[in-house]
């Protein structure tokens, strides 16, 4: 990804509604999934703290930033735009696998795992194992590592269940699952994983706190995210209409990655050890249709319906409300910057900056 102007003045406005970041200044920050939505929009608002400051200042605040991820090449394609900014370092990680770091962390954001319907279908098993795994890898890895002062988790507004009506739900929600349902397996795989937080918090005294983010979008989208979102912007930005595969009447929490990422920094730097908070921004809980049909007329495209396949069925959430009250989180002093049309339009911005971006440094045009 080449960083265009557009999404670094998006990152360093996101720095400001970071709560407490003067409590990591100096410090190893490590973020598992870095390469993904929600994980690589972390990694840059850490990376970007502390830029408008003079270079002394950033050199004795700046955060080193450690991206976790399998795949080395993924990692260098992603974060190959920060030019002489080296403050993001590839570490390998997989969550199968134990954690060996020659670098210690000094904070931990567990991002990693599956996380859109096409894994959800194609890989049930995987995902629910790998929530449970790669987390209580990294729990065993702190158990031996004293330095590490916090785990947060991202977890999902999943875990709540399904019920009926379009009350936002509140973190001491939680409403029917159908467990033998394989689709259940991601949110089966955060509820326990949330509950092995509670577990090493209780047994080993860890610091852990959860998070549980609704329907994000942004940038920050990989060619391979199936989520209806990202389906939708990849539609507008290749020039077609946004084809839908439902009435699109479900309504959800939806919330630009910058936003997602502001919110993880503050839970991580203010939230209570053994917690959980909603993240979820109060001026764009809307549904799927009007998410859709603002990212059309924001691109000047149409929304137009087919009927869903079997296979493309088995990956839709389950909730026909998964709205989330976020007052517990805006109590930490957090306030989203995106409401829905702005979080459109600047996703809109940043990807065709990109893009043209991108094409100008293949024809060798300097801007």
């Amino acid at each position: 990804m080449k960083y265009s102007r557009v999404y670094e003045e998006s990152l360093l406005s996101a720095v400001s509604d970071v709560k407490g970041l003067d409590k990591i200044k100096g410090s190893t920050v490590m973020v598992t999934g870095a390469t993904g939505l929600i994980g690589s929009a972390v990694a840059d608002l850490l990376a970007a703290a502390g830029r408008s400051e003079d270079d002394r200042q950033q050199e004795a605040g700046a955060v080193r930033v450690l991206a976790a991820c399998r795949d080395e090449e993924k990692f260098r394609e992603r974060f190959g735009g920060l030019g002489n900014n080296r403050k993001i370092e590839f570490v390998y990680y997989d969550a199968q696998e134990t954690v060996e770091l020659a670098t210690v962390p000094d904070y931990v954001i567990h991002c990693a795992g599956n996380s859109h319907p096409e894994s959800f279908r194609k890989e049930p098993a995987e995902t629910l194992v790998g929530s449970i795994t790669g987390l209580d890898n990294l729990f065993k890895f702190a158990r031996k590592n004293k330095r590490i002062k916090r785990i947060l988790y991202v977890s999902s507004s999943e875990v709540y269940g399904s019920r009926k009506g379009s009350e936002l739900y509140k973190e001491d929600d939680y409403c029917y699952l159908d467990f033998l349902n394989s689709r259940a397996c991601y949110p089966s795989g955060k509820r326990a994983a949330e509950t092995l937080c509670s577990c090493y918090i209780e047994e080993y005294g860890i610091d852990a706190v959860v998070v549980r983010p609704g329907h994000v979008y942004g940038p920050t989208q990989t060619a391979s995210d199936s989520r209806a979102a990202s389906q939708f912007f990849r539609d507008v930005m290749q020039g077609k209409d946004i084809v839908m595969k439902s009435s699109g009447m479900q309504l959800r929490s939806y919330c630009h990655v910058l936003d997602c990422a502001s919110a993880i920094l503050t839970v991580l730097l203010e939230g209570a050890c053994g917690e959980a908070y909603n993240i979820s921004n109060p001026d764009s809980v809307v549904t799927i249709r009007d998410m859709a049909e603002c990212i059309a007329g924001c691109a000047g495209r149409r929304v137009i319906f087919q009927e869903a396949g079997e296979a493309e069925k088995k990956g839709f959430n389950f909730m026909s409300c998964s709205a989330l009250d976020a007052g517990k989180l805006l109590k930490l002093g957090w306030k989203g910057r995106y409401p829905m049309r702005d979080g459109v339009q600047n996703t809109l911005d940043c990807l065709k900056s990109n893009k043209k971006q991108k094409e100008n440094l293949q024809n060798h045009i300097v801007v």
